[in-house]
């Protein structure tokens, strides 16, 4: 696990490092793990693992330079989101998943290091959007690494690249 630790960590340094105003990185995570355990809850909180791995992800992400960070409404996305919120002095901005990568949202998001919390539908599918093609597919719930993707997208004047990791903690 060390390795890919350092590798992410590699990366993240890299992309920082050639940070400018014209380069917009987004980097995409799915909550983590919520609690399942009342059916007929439509907004549960964080299992103890997920709080474990909203925890790591600040970790994963502490040398990638974030300046915003975005949640939709739901406590398991604000829970994941917030250490790194609060590890990068921000606030949790809320996003609407039903306008992925608006123009308000490109604009507001220009030139910055950009966490961005959704679900296993609206992750991928704003990877997507911001890619301007359809690469990834929707997040199988029940697959045990279905916490651990984390998208990389990359956006300059030439157009947008991207990175799809599974980072296990």
């Amino acid at each position: 696990m060390k390795k890919y630790f350092f590798l992410i960590t590699f990366i993240l340094s890299s992309l920082s490092i050639f940070s400018q105003d014209d380069i917009t990185t987004y980097y995409l995570i799915r909550h983590a793990e919520k609690n399942k355990t009342d059916k007929t809850d439509r907004n549960p909180h964080l299992t103890n693992k997920g709080v474990k791995r909203a925890a790591f992800w600040s970790e994963v992400l502490s040398s990638a330079n974030i300046s915003m960070v975005y949640s939709t409404k739901y406590n398991r996305t604000k829970e994941t989101a917030t250490p790194t919120a609060l590890k990068n002095k921000l606030s949790v901005l809320l996003y609407n998943p039903s306008k992925l990568y608006d123009d308000d949202f490109k604009l507001k998001t220009k030139g910055k290091n950009v966490l961005i919390v959704g679900h296993s539908n609206t992750t991928p599918s704003f990877a997507n959007k911001i890619l301007g093609k359809d690469l990834f597919k929707q997040i199988n719930e029940s697959a045990l690494d279905s916490n651990s993707n984390l998208y990389i997208i990359t956006v300059t004047k030439n157009g947008a690249t991207s990175i799809h990791l599974k980072v296990n903690n």
